[in-house]
């Protein structure tokens, strides 16, 4: 009976947050994944269409563009954002005088909001004003219009990626503090310089972090939205820089295809799922955990 009272007392005490669960997040996926499968405006009943939303994703063109567009992003910008991010904590993980000030100093760029964050980089990287090419130009160097071409505006939103590691380095902080400092003293007596100990005490040591903070940055890079759309909103050239999520938010709000967004947020869902799978299985051999 005690156990019986004691599971009603529990279950009442996480009511508020299984209602919670069932309200705001079961019930949309469920929702979603139904609409996925009819056609439906918002404005008019929804109708069973069957897998017909999915047979149009595959022939459409701006689709299979968006997916490209995404997937280089993705792959340009989770590995540079890691190295920035880890070699901004090692540096940040060294004892130097008034070390506080400039961990916070390199953390704040990470709370700027991104709609902020496109408008100030609208700005900067504009071809006939902006303040990079203002700077560029009496030092006689070429001024290319970096919003108005493919290859640089893909790049310049690959760099702008860089701007927001702030979180991921204060992981990687936390990651190297926790690194027993005997084996860098181990690492010492034979010999080992500074890449020996980075490669074979460090980068193992974190490889956990490491790995927790590339599968974050797999799904928050397939879901890049805010700053490519305030920077892009009139167009991007050849739509180099019209992304995954871009495309799903015209389609549910611009075009009101709420059926055919619902299917691409699945094969997104889908997507972000295989990758997540693939590198929880490729750290099978690379990450080690204390005391495995």
């Amino acid at each position: 009976m005690n156990k019986r009272r004691d599971a009603r007392v529990g279950i009442l005490f996480a009511m508020p947050w299984i209602m919670g669960f069932l309200i705001f997040s079961l019930y949309p996926l469920l929702s979603s994944l139904y609409t996925s499968f009819t056609s439906y405006s918002v404005l008019q009943p929804p109708k069973w269409i069957g897998v017909e939303n999915y047979r149009e994703l595959l022939s459409d063109e701006i689709f299979i563009k968006s997916v490209v567009n995404t997937a280089w992003y993705t792959i340009a910008a989770v590995p540079l954002s890691t190295v920035v991010a880890i070699g901004l904590a090692m540096l940040l993980n060294t004892k130097v005088k008034g070390m506080a000030v400039y961990r916070t100093m390199f953390f704040l760029p990470s709370l700027v909001p991104m709609v902020a964050l496109g408008t100030l980089f609208l700005w900067v990287f504009n071809g006939d004003h902006g303040l990079l090419n203002a700077i560029l130009k009496p030092l006689g160097l070429p001024t290319p219009n970096w919003l108005g071409e493919p290859l640089y505006a893909k790049s310049t939103l690959i760099l702008i990626s860089m701007w927001g590691c702030g979180q991921a380095m204060i992981i990687y902080l936390a990651g190297l503090q926790d690194v027993p400092i005997s084996l860098y003293e181990a690492a010492d007596l034979d010999g080992a310089k500074f890449w020996a100990k980075t490669r074979n005490v460090t980068i193992p040591m974190i490889s956990p972090v490491i790995l927790f903070n590339v599968v974050m940055g797999i799904i928050g890079s397939m879901q890049i939205f805010a700053v490519p759309y305030v920077m892009f909103s009139g167009g991007s050239p050849a739509r180099a820089n019209y992304y995954f999520s871009m495309y799903l938010f015209d389609n549910a709000f611009a075009y009101q295809r709420m059926g055919f967004a619902s299917a691409m947020a699945w094969i997104m869902f889908a997507i972000i799922l295989v990758l997540t799978l693939i590198s929880l299985r490729i750290s099978e051999r690379h990450v080690h955990y204390e005391g495995g």
